[in-house]
């Protein structure tokens, strides 16, 4: 099923046999008949549609989000990472499975998975209903580094995405939001909002895994945490940090901010 949908290249059937096969899953779970884990081989680079062109983070174009313009490029960024992260949770059921885990790893990310591949659905519809489409501007080719270096470590791939850049989603989307309630933009307002307060759990997920994985081999997460950023993550982290919502994701202060650019 992962594979299936690592495989799709078109966006929005991508995301609706993710959103069909986390179903499936569920409803198994519920029934006491669960699905079996199996295996199967994720490709290195999941399926993708022939627009957007892929730029160098360097080159995709900056406009300023004030004008109309500049609203659609900044949702055409949020539809391309909510595309990437729906890849990603996928990803992380299928490359790991030779790590035993217990059943809730896997629940927890069809789960996200599921959620991002609404929110991928409600900011096309934002830009659709704003007469673009995803796909009709350039977009960030290195969304999937993180994903490639990381995939010969579980612990790795959890410090990096959920703990690093889906927790700078937390940063920044309260910002995002404003933009759109001063442009009086409610449908992407709505949708924003409904990323905002489900980010978290993701979050959450990659915090409560990797401490699960740090409690197995009797390490220390913060120092595991910030040697496993330390080699995966190019650059430092960028303050400021939402540390509120951070604290509810259960990444406490001392775990990012010695990484902040201040600091490095």
């Amino acid at each position: 099923m992962a594979v299936e949908v690592l495989s799709t290249a078109d966006a929005r059937a991508k995301t609706a046999l993710s959103r069909a096969h986390a179903a499936h899953w569920f409803e198994a779970r519920a029934a006491g008949t669960p699905l079996p884990l199996g295996d199967a081989r994720p490709p290195l680079r999941p399926a993708r549609p022939d627009r957007p062109e892929l730029l160098d983070p360097r080159a995709v174009p900056r406009r300023k989000p004030g004008s109309p313009e500049g609203r659609k490029a900044l949702l055409h960024a949020v539809a391309h990472i909510e595309l990437n992260a729906v890849d990603l949770h996928w990803d992380i059921v299928a490359r790991f499975a030779d790590v035993p885990m217990p059943p809730g790893f896997y629940d927890d990310w069809v789960k996200a998975a599921d959620e991002e591949s609404k929110h991928f659905d409600l900011v096309a519809d934002c830009l659709e209903a704003m007469g673009s489409h995803y796909g009709a501007l350039p977009a960030h080719a290195g969304m999937w580094r993180a994903a490639e270096d990381t995939r010969d470590d579980l612990m790795g791939r959890l410090a990096v995405v959920p703990m690093v850049l889906e927790a700078r989603g937390l940063d920044v989307t309260p910002g995002m939001i404003d933009v759109f309630q001063r442009a009086e933009a409610k449908q992407a307002v709505a949708a924003l909002e409904t990323i905002y307060a489900e980010e978290v759990a993701h979050v959450a997920y990659g915090s409560k895994w990797f401490h699960f994985l740090c409690g197995r081999e009797n390490a220390d997460p913060k120092d595991v945490f910030h040697a496993l950023v330390a080699r995966y993550f190019k650059g430092a982290l960028k303050p400021p940090f939402n540390e509120e919502k951070r604290a509810e994701a259960g990444l406490p202060p001392d775990f990012y901010w010695p990484l902040a650019s201040a600091q490095r």
